[in-house]
């Protein structure tokens, strides 16, 4: 019987990218959006604080682009503050790159397994799914999800009683399985 394992975001990730006015580098973003048109150009800043020094950071949504090229309902989510809008942005490869910016997920997602029925199973196949691009380590999910340590996990790659069809050590950011015989 296949396992399927959910990995989901809490809440968004902290921003990794050095502020201007102190040491710190993280940023927390709470959703707000800045717009601002002229003439027939807009741009749109998603708006970062720093978490030791609250200096805001802007990062670059839109940039000097023609107001009737931009959807309409994009504008309005970003005129409504939409945190959902702010968790697509910031996953977007494109305004990362824009913005020179990393996320950092550490304790901003949870693994969700279903409950622990198959703990006792001689067997276990899983489907882990990742619900946003978040960089997980496998070992760290399979031991979170198995109840087993770090170490016992690698022992079980090691000895081939826990395979997988993509490499377990490392971070993924996609959907994979695994098949565990105790």
């Amino acid at each position: 019987m296949l396992e399927n394992w959910v990995v989901m975001p809490t809440c968004l990730p902290l921003v990794r990218r050095r502020c201007h006015a102190c040491t710190s580098q993280r940023f927390r973003t709470s959703g707000n959006f800045r717009v601002n048109a002229n003439h027939k150009l807009i741009d749109a800043w998603l708006l970062a604080l720093c978490t030791a020094c609250g200096e805001t950071a802007k990062l670059a949504v839109l940039e000097r682009m023609n107001v009737r090229s931009v959807r309409p309902e994009l504008l309005d989510r970003m005129h409504d503050n939409d945190p959902g809008l702010a968790a697509e942005l910031l996953q977007d490869p494109v305004v990362r790159r824009r913005s020179r910016i990393a996320l950092d997920w550490d304790n901003a997602w949870r693994l969700d397994t279903g409950g622990s029925d198959h703990l006792d199973r001689e067997v276990i196949d899983v489907s882990v799914r990742i619900a946003a691009r978040i960089p997980v380590r496998p070992v760290r999910l399979i031991a979170e999800g198995c109840g087993l340590s770090r170490a016992e996990v690698e022992r079980l790659i090691m000895e081939g009683k826990l395979v997988s069809t993509v490499r377990l050590s490392g971070k993924l950011s996609g959907d994979f399985t695994f098949t565990l015989k105790r």
